[in-house]
């Protein structure tokens, strides 16, 4: 993309690389995991086009941001905190914040902890929840038993490192390809606790249409070279976010809002809308992608695009 300017600030004691493109309104993208920047490839040149900054950075542990070794550093107090910084670095006052998978977290609680900069929040496949009354791990292990869980698997440092390391061009093809909505074979039973990240997995035989080769290849260069620790790291701080959230526990998000999700998401159940708008009163539209999986504004970049900019335009 070579008509997006890359620039790279100080932000909360890092080092954050993002791209931009556009001027007006400013409106930040943060992505999910195993992603980056680029998964917010075909958003940026649009939302220029529709009269916004969009600014989509690499971010904490990914890309060429800066991957701090501590596990502790990677908390969403320091995420969000982060993009706070960014918006600063920015000369900016407000925006609106936008986050996919990992990055919908972040956009929550931007919105919820800083209402006086976030003045709009979307948010794609992950809901905002409310605190549970335990630890997240440890209803996760009273939940799977001896099964396999994924996060829990994630918990120890360099077990899913090593796993998705030893071929990464093809651990992030599985892994794109399975949560998507084009993964024909699903189901099957529960795997034990021994299992690996990716053994309930598919390769596929080819890519699928809003996956190229291209793009494959990019991801894998940013991995190769920044490697799985720093993202792996967000899943492993989430009882210490569960134990610093305590004082936020009740609040609501009450900025304008929009959830997306894609009807065939591996996370379309998390949350009713209902129950979302209990905790999002000005939650504006629910949009469901059909066919779609879990990597929304890939799998539908079009829809993905009307349904942010018809809500950026509602708010100004």
């Amino acid at each position: 993309m070579s008509d997006v300017n890359h620039r790279t600030v100080d932000t909360n004691g890092i080092k954050m690389h993002f791209v931009e493109a556009g001027e007006g309104p400013l409106v930040v993208l943060c992505h999910g995991f195993p992603e980056a920047w680029y998964s917010w490839r075909h958003q940026i040149l649009a939302l220029a086009a529709a009269g916004y900054h969009a600014v989509a950075p690499d971010q904490r542990g990914y890309g060429r941001t800066d991957a701090p070794k501590d596990i502790g550093a990677y908390t969403q107090f320091h995420l969000v905190g982060d993009i706070v910084g960014l918006v600063h670095a920015l000369g900016e006052e407000t925006a609106v914040i936008v986050g996919h998978d990992w990055g919908a977290p972040v956009a929550w609680n931007a919105a919820l902890w800083r209402p006086d900069i976030f003045r709009g929040v979307v948010a794609m496949s992950v809901p905002l929840s409310d605190r549970p009354t335990r630890p997240p791990t440890a209803g996760m292990k009273a939940g799977f038993g001896d099964n396999f869980y994924y996060i829990l698997h994630f918990q120890t440092p360099g077990v899913a490192e090593h796993e998705l390391h030893k071929d990464v061009k093809r651990s992030l093809r599985m892994l794109l390809y399975s949560a998507s909505g084009d993964r024909t074979a699903r189901g099957g039973g529960p795997l034990p606790k021994t299992a690996g990240f990716l053994d309930s997995m598919t390769d596929p035989d080819e890519l699928p249409d809003w996956l190229t080769e291209d793009d494959l290849e990019f991801f894998t260069k940013e991995f190769v070279r920044a490697g799985f620790r720093g993202g792996l790291n967000w899943y492993r701080n989430l009882d210490r976010n569960w134990e610093l959230s305590a004082p936020f526990q009740g609040m609501k998000v009450q900025q304008p809002a929009l959830y997306i999700i894609g009807e065939r998401d591996v996370t379309r159940g998390f949350l009713s809308a209902e129950q979302l708008r209990e905790m999002v009163p000005n939650l504006t539209k629910v949009v469901t992608f059909p066919g779609v999986g879990h990597w929304t504004q890939q799998e539908n970049p079009r829809g993905t695009n009307e349904a942010l900019v018809k809500f950026l335009d509602s708010l100004d």
